[in-house]
């Protein structure tokens, strides 16, 4: 992803996460801070269909909705996916399972060991296929409420 695809990922993330917005700064802020977490999907056509924004952070600790964290921790316990959408016409092309294979890789390339997030849409059955289970424990400290009733925390050990 570079600054210029941008407004792409802004359009793709209006029209797949409607309910929960997003300020465009919230996205430059993390390509700018860890640039080789967020890519774009293109396809045949070049036009992107997908995104994934993500990112070094705290475990158990998700980022709030729509708010800018200024810098990553050092140290980081886990490599967090902010957000991963793909348009209509990009699902079901494995496109979202060898993304998160390449994202799985990078962490342990960083050193972490594990994969979290927060599902959202009713999305936990998709990344429990990816290996992802819900964590109970941050479900209880009730970090996640600015996502949702239904948004769950979830994680994937690496090592």
């Amino acid at each position: 992803m570079t600054a210029a695809d941008l407004a792409a990922v802004d359009r793709i993330a209006a029209r797949v996460h409607s309910a929960y917005p997003e300020e465009p700064a919230v996205f430059a802020e993390r390509l700018r801070l860890h640039p080789a977490g967020c890519r774009v999907l293109v396809s045949d056509t070049a036009a992107i269909t997908g995104y994934v924004i993500s990112h070094p952070w705290h475990l158990g600790k998700p980022p709030a909705l729509n708010v800018l964290i200024a810098q990553l921790p050092l140290p980081a316990q886990t490599y967090y996916i902010h957000d991963l959408a793909l348009l209509p016409k990009a699902r079901g092309s494995g496109a979202a399972a060898r993304i998160v294979g390449e994202l799985a890789a990078h962490a342990l390339e960083l050193g972490l060991p594990a994969l979290s997030l927060v599902a959202v849409n009713g999305s936990v059955p998709f990344w429990e296929q990816q290996g992802f289970a819900v964590d109970e424990a941050a479900a209880a400290e009730d970090r996640i409420a600015s996502y949702g009733d239904d948004a769950r925390s979830m994680i994937r050990r690496l090592t």
